[in-house]
């Protein structure tokens, strides 16, 4: 499935998102080892403000007003009105940029990457996932439509790659058991929380399917932890510490 416009209106469907997507320790301790020794840092396309670090001058970048107000609720530093194509600060204006989990909200995420150079002087932290890794998750078996969605959306390693003219590092992101940060794969071993409509809403995948499909998602789910198949195929990730699944931090030092 192709997805022609990648960006989520999270202006009328985003009031809710920081009280599910939330800062993972464990995940920003490996983000903040990647941004080096970088005394400020801009994040692009910072939504509530996930992973930014505290000890750190930190300007952020956010085109909805419902993820700049979440923002502030959440005693982060204010964001800036812009987009990622059109950064508004000049060239080297800071240590470093980061971009997490962002990217395939973006309509020209080449243009974005190329001016997270442009303002950076040493280096460009992305987290995204590897689009050919997301088969690993069992999700696949119960949202194989959702999947292709995701699959279409994020852009491929090799392409960010080429966007920081391949000098890059690419990192496995280990997952925890109780992962705060509610994105698809930090459920593998909590499956009934995609039963929450509010925990959807918060994964952007969702809103690009077809009328009527997400119900029928949720409900092979639904019927295979009420049975017990799900236990019986994929029960042993109740009990495993990580995942190492799709999720990559990407490093390229300017």
């Amino acid at each position: 499935m192709k997805i022609e416009n990648r960006a989520i209106d999270y202006d009328s469907s985003g009031h809710t998102y920081s009280g599910f997507r939330r800062t993972d320790p464990r995940i920003a301790a490996l983000v903040l080892k990647a941004l080096g020794n970088a005394k400020s840092v801009i994040n692009v396309g910072a939504g509530a403000g996930s992973y930014e670090p505290d000890d750190r001058y930190v300007a952020a970048v956010e085109p909805s007003i419902v993820m700049r107000s979440q923002r502030l609720a959440g005693n982060k530093v204010p964001a800036i009105n812009a987009k990622s194509d059109d950064i508004p600060f000049d060239d080297y204006s800071f240590d470093a940029s980061m971009a997490m989990l962002t990217v395939h909200h973006w309509p020209d995420i080449e243009k974005g990457i190329k001016e997270m150079k442009r303002v950076s002087k040493e280096r460009v932290v992305i987290m995204t996932y590897d689009p050919d890794q997301l088969k690993k998750f069992w999700n696949i078996h119960y949202f194989p439509e959702l999947i292709e969605i995701e699959k279409s959306r994020y852009p491929k390693i090799e392409f960010i790659k080429n966007c920081l003219n391949g000098k890059c590092e690419i990192m496995k992101v280990p997952i925890p058991l109780d992962c705060a940060d509610g994105f698809q794969e930090a459920y593998y071993g909590r499956p009934e929380e995609f039963l929450k409509k509010e925990v959807r809403n918060s994964q952007s995948a969702w809103k690009f399917l077809p009328e009527g499909m997400e119900e029928i998602l949720v409900k092979r789910l639904a019927d295979d932890l009420d049975s017990g198949e799900w236990d019986k195929k994929f029960g042993h990730n109740r009990n495993e510490p990580f995942l190492n699944g799709a999720l990559r931090l990407i490093v390229s030092e300017l």
